[in-house]
């Protein structure tokens, strides 16, 4: 059955591509996951194992992709092959077997999706001024006991329970926060004013150091330390790209599509009647360079024809 959020996560909002190019001024080479701990993750980038900067580079590319486009899992699966291979990087926690490079392909591509999320919707929520928070299960198929046991819980904003317990609060999490300007309105976001934290709800985990059902490393809230700066990169429209993942990208990308002349001819004929002539010319100058080289000198010849008929 697919990720009931894995709609959710794949379409990209201003805040979670700011959350994470945030991140992309500093890749971090690291040997283990925990190498960079909770809060720290909200100005780094890092791939456990991965130390060259250049690997690093491509890979925080590869990611940026996934997000700011909302590629799938499949296709970022694709560019992390070709990564790995172009880098000859060896070594890394899953290489050895197709079911582990399925689990670590799939861990990279969810855990930065739902952090930045969850990070973009904390600066959301946090600009909004929403006065209460409403704790939402996302519904997995292996729910955590404790987080059903919080799904619809009201909190005020303002409640220390959010520095800890703001989701995702472990690997494979995919629970969510809403807000709400009053109690009613909370209820009709999926709160539940029956539902009570109770006691106990900070005592940790021995086993992990974090509260009660939460993962280790995840007692934080993602985002809550870059929140004023992400809302401030949305207003300005500055998140961009490093020109060292920009330049990343662009060797990734993949030629564009070939156009054939059966296509172009069809083109010129829709766009001039039915786009401005500056706009349909333009489209069409970009539809003649994709053509084999062979014929461009030919569809030059016709779309002067047809912008003189036009005349």
């Amino acid at each position: 059955m697919a990720d009931p959020l894995r709609a959710v996560f794949r379409r990209p909002f201003p805040e979670q591509v700011a959350a994470f190019r945030l991140r992309l001024g500093d890749l971090v080479p690291t040997a283990r996951w925990d190498d960079i701990w909770q809060e720290a993750h909200d100005r780094a980038f890092m791939v456990a194992g991965a130390t060259k900067a250049d690997l690093l580079a491509d890979l925080a590319g590869a990611v940026d992709k996934a997000i700011s486009e909302g590629t799938s899992l499949e296709e970022f699966r694709r560019d992390f092959r070709g990564i790995v291979e172009q880098h000859g990087w060896h070594g890394w926690t899953g290489e050895d077997t197709e079911a582990g490079q399925a689990w670590r392909t799939r861990v990279i591509y969810r855990t930065n999706a739902r952090s930045t999320y969850a990070a973009g919707r904390y600066a959301q929520l946090t600009e909004g001024g929403f006065a209460f928070w409403v704790y939402r299960h996302g519904g997995s198929l292996e729910p955590r006991l404790q987080h059903l046991g919080w799904d619809g819980l009201i909190l005020e904003a303002g409640h220390p329970f959010w520095q800890t317990h703001y989701p995702p609060n472990g690997w494979g999490c995919s629970c969510y926060v809403t807000g709400a300007r009053s109690i009613e309105g909370a209820r009709r976001r999926g709160g539940d004013p029956d539902v009570e934290l109770g006691d106990g709800w900070q005592r940790p985990d021995p086993k992990t150091g974090a509260p009660e059902g939460i993962d280790r490393g995840w007692a934080y809230a993602p985002g809550r330390s870059v929140a004023e700066d992400v809302a401030k990169m949305v207003a300005e429209k500055s998140a961009k790209l490093p020109a060292q993942i920009g330049t990343a990208l662009a060797a990734a990308a993949p030629p564009p599509r070939p156009v054939k002349f059966a296509d172009l001819e069809a083109a010129i004929e829709t766009l001039l009647k039915t786009r401005p002539r500056a706009e349909a010319k333009d489209r069409i100058e970009k539809m003649i360079a994709r053509l084999p080289e062979g014929e461009r000198a030919v569809a030059e010849d016709m779309l002067r024809a047809a912008l003189a008929r036009e005349i």
